[in-house]
C-alpha cells in the first residue's frame, strides 16, 4: 500500500478557514449568551439618573444659578395673623393671587421660584392659624387655582398687600436674598389668598403675567 505525501497548501489553507469560521460562531453565540460576561442578548442601557431614566442636566435650563432655590426670605415680621378672617360662612371658590414685579427684569426661572416660595408662604402661613383650616381645605379641594398678575413696582406691591390686609386676607410678601439678579431684600412678589370675590377687590384690575 502506497504512503500518502502530506496534505497540500489549498487543503491547509481551507481547514483553517473552516476551524476559524467555526471558532468565531460559537464565540459569538457565547457571548450571546453570557458566558463571557454579557448581558444576556438584551441591549445594555446607560444609567445615568436613579431609576434608570436617562436623563441629562442642562446647565443653562434656568435662567438662574442652582443655588437660587434659596435665595427668597419670607416676611419674618411678628404678624400673629389676628388680622385674618375665617370667611366661614363663604362657600365660593378660593384661589390664591401672585402679584409678580415686572419692573425687576426677572427672568421665566426666577419667577417661578418667586411665586413657589409665596404659594408656600402663604400655605404655611395658614396652616398656623386654626381659624382659617375650612378655607384652606376648600382651597386645597378645589384643586389650588392660582393665577400671576403684573405689579408695576414694590409700593403697588406694598400698597396691595395692605389693602388685603384690611379686607382679613393672607397676604405675604417674599424678599429676594440677592444671590442672583436683582439686589437683595428686593420685594419680588405677593401671594394674596382668599375667596375669590374678596381677592379680585384687591387684585381685579391687575393683568394677567
Amino acid at each position: 500500500m502506497a504512503e500518502k505525501g502530506p496534505p497540500s497548501l489549498t487543503a491547509v489553507a481551507v481547514s483553517s478557514l473552516m476551524l476559524g469560521l467555526l471558532a468565531g460562531y460559537f464565540i459569538g453565540q457565547g457571548s450571546s449568551i453570557g458566558v463571557f460576561g454579557g448581558t444576556g442578548g438584551a441591549k445594555q442601557t446607560k444609567k445615568s439618573w436613579p431609576n434608570s431614566y436617562d436623563v441629562k442636566v442642562h446647565a443653562d435650563s434656568s435662567d438662574d444659578q442652582a443655588d437660587d432655590e434659596d435665595e427668597a426670605d419670607e416676611e419674618e415680621d411678628e404678624d400673629d395673623g389676628q388680622e385674618l378672617k375665617d370667611f366661614k360662612d363663604s362657600t365660593e371658590e378660593v384661589k390664591l393671587v401672585l402679584g409678580v414685579r415686572t419692573d425687576l427684569g426677572m427672568g421665566k426661572g426666577k419667577i417661578a421660584a418667586q411665586c413657589s416660595h409665596a404659594t408656600l408662604a402663604c400655605y404655611k402661613f395658614l396652616l398656623n392659624h386654626v381659624t382659617s383650616a375650612p378655607m384652606l381645605k376648600r382651597w386645597e379641594m378645589g384643586g389650588q387655582p392660582k393665577i400671576a398678575v403684573q405689579v408695576k413696582s414694590e409700593e403697588e406691591l406694598e400698597t396691595l398687600q395692605a389693602q388685603a390686609v384690611s379686607l382679613g386676607l393672607c397676604a405675604r410678601i417674599i424678599h429676594d436674598a440677592g444671590r442672583t439678579q436683582i439686589a437683595a431684600g428686593s420685594a419680588t412678589v405677593l401671594g394674596v389668598l382668599g375667596p375669590k370675590s374678596v381677592v379680585d377687590q384687591v387684585t381685579g384690575q391687575l393683568k394677567l403675567l
